[in-house]
């Protein structure tokens, strides 16, 4: 979510090279920007909201003095951006400073017993919590590398850490778990860094550090150690085969690939959403009357989604409303019995923020579900909840549909258990269900993907497509359908299988490409039905199915298997991947740049 970066010189000054290549990572997103420096024994900083030239332009980020230095671009998920929040973080007496990377799930926890220990807390960022515990544990006599460690070993959640201190002046600390943290290895340098583009330029030699590893940078270069056991860790550098082009994509060709491939770690960081939040939105949806879900484009296929959710689970009626048409369609409805749960990835969609204050001005109350922590969004709703799947550079979302979901579906959850109308055993196992699907995804990322462009191959040609699905399904299917209208300019339609017989049916004939999304649910049987309707016409069928599913693998031309055992509610997560993937391939077979649609932007903030 946030970017890292530290640098070790043998002579001169790290600022200017920090500031250099804290632009490299602007690519991933940010609303702040940090640095600081360790110089005479004494720590320097400069940190301030903003992109990273105007913070510069204001503070002169290059006037830091000092060989060694660390920065930070932050992409808020715990405080608005501002200054305070911004980072490095200090401890109590300004002798530690520390920028991170990731979501550190029990801050609470920890800065509640650290101001019970006299810890004074400047910002509200999960981040601060850690040069208060390093201070802390420093003060049981350990050695600063032993505090490290234990300090560590009581975070929970995923994170990289760059740690510098006046007491150890002439190193830089890190710590990597989950988030990615990658050592640099330069003649007469040492670098560390969130991301290879940051180092690139600089260096073409780099250490990656693993899932529960401690690493300290210093003159003679870098040493490892295994956080659990204390073992020490050799591992040479290796030659990045990337230019700092590539580099700025991780090695994918664009963005939207590398999106698609970030969704597992993506769906992650949505199960480690604060607890009170959570309780506190589902509160509020309980006591409605009547709950809209309001959004535009890839968040109203969210909506349809959660709609369909919230039934089945909960037995709550929802209302998803396209947010261009919420006035004129249910405006006069609205009043002080209404919730309005606004989707939107910007928070600053400009129809959706209208229909958000015509119901705030009617006495609706406004929760808001979002990526961006200080939008407007999260400033006009009641409770906002930030969905916390990091920068998207691409224009068709992919990740942040998935992580929309997610977070949706653990709201679900929860309000079904609190009005009684799921058993607490059937949650449970929904529950452990919902935290299987990052790992479910990334199979499906792995095993599925050259298949998927296979088929992308044979139909990319085709002048256009129906997407169908029954039930929630038809959520998943109008997805699909977006992403490949939008970036591969495909006339394609979608719309509930049930449909068909209803106008759609007389456009297909002989080869006509269907995009089928049947997972093994209560509408299996009916679907297959459908299926031999079209067949019958002349279509052509490429079905999503369970693993398995010997049934439809015998009717269908082209198949995708997904992982046995998703649930239904929770199906559109994982079988929207294979259609992302098609949409993509479909692009790249017909030379086009999927990370820039014609006509379209990541944020419409205009009507």
């Amino acid at each position: 979510m946030c970017g890292i970066f530290g640098c070790i010189l043998k002579e001169g000054d790290a600022a200017p090279i920090v500031h250099d290549a804290l632009k490299r990572l602007e690519y991933r997103g940010y609303d702040s920007v940090g640095e600081a420096t360790i110089h005479d024994n004494k720590l320097f900083i400069k940190k301030d909201q903003g992109k990273i030239e105007e913070v510069h332009a204001l503070h002169n980020l290059d006037n830091l003095p000092g060989r060694i230095a660390i920065g930070h671009t932050r992409w808020a998920t715990h405080g608005a951006p501002s200054m305070r929040n911004a980072h490095p973080h200090i401890d109590c007496n300004g002798q530690i400073a520390v920028v991170h990377n990731g979501i550190i799930e029990n801050f609470s926890e920890l800065k509640k017993d650290l101001e019970e220990h006299g810890h004074l807390f400047q910002s509200k960022t999960d981040s601060e919590v850690v040069p208060h515990l390093i201070e802390e544990k420093l003060k049981g006599g350990l050695t600063f590398l032993e505090a490290l460690r234990e300090t560590a070993k009581h975070l929970e959640g995923a994170f990289s850490l760059a740690v510098i201190s006046v007491m150890e002046p002439n190193k830089i600390f890190c710590i990597r778990k989950e988030s990615p943290l990658i050592v640099g290895i330069a003649k007469n340098a040492t670098y560390c860094a969130s991301d290879i583009p940051a180092i690139r330029p600089l260096t073409d030699k780099a250490v990656t550090i693993e899932n529960g590893e401690l690493v300290v940078l210093e003159d003679e270069g870098y040493k490892i150690w295994r956080i659990a056991d204390w073992s020490r860790i050799s591992r040479n550098p290796k030659i990045i085969p990337w230019s700092p082009e590539m580099a700025e994509k991780q090695g994918y060709p664009h963005f939207m690939l590398k999106e698609i491939h970030e969704q597992p770690p993506s769906l992650r960081n949505t199960l480690r959403l604060q607890e009170k939040y959570l309780d506190l939105m589902t509160a509020f949806l309980d006591r409605a009357k009547d709950v809209f879900l309001v959004a535009c484009g890839t968040s109203y296929n969210a909506c349809l989604a959660a709609s369909y959710m919230f039934s089945k689970l909960a037995l709550l009626a929802t209302h998803p409303v396209i947010a261009s048409e919420f006035i004129e369609q249910q405006g006069r409805a609205i009043n002080i019995d209404s919730t309005i749960l606004a989707v939107s990835q910007s928070g600053e969609t400009a129809d959706t923020l209208s229909a958000v204050e015509y119901a705030r001005l009617r006495a609706a109350t406004v929760l808001g579900l979002t990526n961006v922590i200080g939008s407007t969004l999260t400033r006009i709703s009641r409770v906002y909840i930030c969905q916390q799947s990091g920068p998207e550079i691409g224009v068709a979302a992919t990740k942040t549909f998935t992580a929309q979901l997610s977070v949706l579906a653990q709201l679900a959850f929860r309000l079904a258990e609190k009005r009684g109308k799921v058993s607490h055993e059937e949650i449970e196992q929904l529950e452990e269900k919902l935290i299987q699907i990052p790992d479910i995804a990334e199979i499906v990322i792995q095993n599925q993907k050259k298949k998927i462009e296979q088929i992308a191959k044979k139909y990319y040609s085709k002048q256009c497509f129906f997407f169908l699905g029954r039930g929630i399904s038809s959520a998943t299917a109008l997805e699909g359908r977006l992403k490949l209208l939008e970036i591969a300019y495909v006339p394609a339609i979608a719309f509930p299988a049930g449909e068909s017989k209803h106008g759609p049916l007389s456009l297909v004939e002989k080869g006509f490409p269907v995009v089928f999304v049947c997972p093994k649910d209560e509408n299996h049987k009916t679907s297959v039905g459908n299926i031999m309707e079209l067949k019958a016409r002349g279509a052509s069928i490429i079905a999503i199915i369970e693993e398995g599913d010997e049934e439809i693998k015998n009717i269908a031309d082209d198949y995708i298997e997904i992982v046995k055992g998703v649930p239904e509610v929770l199906s559109p997560i994982v079988y929207v991947i294979p259609l992302q993937f098609f949409a993509y391939y479909t692009v790249v077979h017909r030379g086009l740049d999927p990370d820039r649609p014609r006509n379209l932007a990541k944020s419409v903030t205009v009507k």
